[in-house]
């Protein structure tokens, strides 16, 4: 059973669209564990209740955005040591700051390959 079997993803994105860009692209390289959320809020009363290895999720979201999500995966007793990748169109230099200062394991802009994202979480997980 190789990493891309046993890989527990979670993708938290608000846009419907988005959710299955992120999850073709798993598709596309073998990655076939993933749940969605659509909210940060949902996603990290789920992840409290079963962990993942990775968390994909989007920077712009109302209510708990990906930095607020990746803030408070990281004070979370059970969750902090998860991998974190922050997907977003806009990867301003204030954006990219505050979230290497909250954890974040990587990071990749919209729009994004099926490649890109491979290399991206490899990066975070090692080889899939």
């Amino acid at each position: 059973m190789g990493m891309k079997d046993s890989l527990r993803v979670m993708v938290v994105d608000d846009m419907a669209t988005s959710r299955g860009l992120i999850t073709q692209a798993l598709d596309d390289i073998g990655v076939k564990n993933y749940i969605t959320e659509n909210d940060g809020r949902a996603a990290l009363e789920r992840m409290a209740a079963s962990p993942v290895h990775l968390v994909l999720s989007d920077y712009n979201m109302p209510g708990l955005d990906g930095l607020g999500l990746l803030k408070a995966v990281r004070g979370h007793q059970a969750l902090k040591k998860m991998g974190f990748i922050l997907v977003t169109g806009r990867p301003t230099p204030e954006i990219v700051a505050e979230a290497k200062r909250l954890g974040l394991n990587n990071m990749i802009k919209k729009p994004f390959t099926s490649a890109s994202m491979k290399q991206c979480i490899e990066s975070v997980v090692g080889r899939l």
